[in-house]
C-alpha cells in the first residue's frame, strides 16, 4: 500500500444570500353607498372601527356619497376580512327610520 493521500476539493461555500421577507398581498376594504345611512353614521363608524378622526370619516362619507364607494383601508387579507365583518356588524343608523341594518362592505385585491 502506498502512503499517497488523496485530496478532495471541498465545494465552495457560497454566502447565503439575504432573503427579504415576502410581503403579504394587500386588500382594499370597500364601503358601498346606499340611501339608508347618514353622513353622521359613516363618520362615527369610521371613528369607532378604524380610529379615524372626524375629518377622515367625513372624507370617506363624502366619497361614498359621490362615487358610490370608498376605500376605507388597505391591509392584509385577514385584517381586511375583520374590518369588513365589523362594518357588517355595526348595526343600523338610528337617524334614518327606514334603515334596517348595517352598510355593505367588500374586500378586493389592491392594485
Amino acid at each position: 500500500m502506498s502512503d499517497k493521500q488523496v485530496m478532495v476539493a471541498e465545494p465552495a461555500v457560497e454566502k447565503e444570500q439575504q432573503k427579504k421577507p415576502k410581503k403579504q398581498p394587500r386588500y382594499n376594504v370597500i364601503l358601498w353607498d346606499d340611501s339608508d345611512h347618514s353622513y353622521q353614521y359613516v363618520v362615527m363608524m369610521m371613528r369607532k372601527l378604524f380610529r379615524y378622526p372626524v375629518e377622515k370619516g367625513f372624507e370617506i362619507a363624502t366619497q361614498v356619497d359621490c362615487s358610490g364607494k370608498a376605500i376605507c383601508l388597505t391591509t392584509t387579507m385577514e385584517h381586511a376580512e375583520l374590518k369588513r365583518d365589523q362594518i357588517h356588524a355595526y348595526g343600523k343608523d338610528d337617524l334614518i327610520p327606514r334603515c334596517k341594518g348595517s352598510m355593505s362592505a367588500t374586500i378586493e385585491p389592491a392594485s
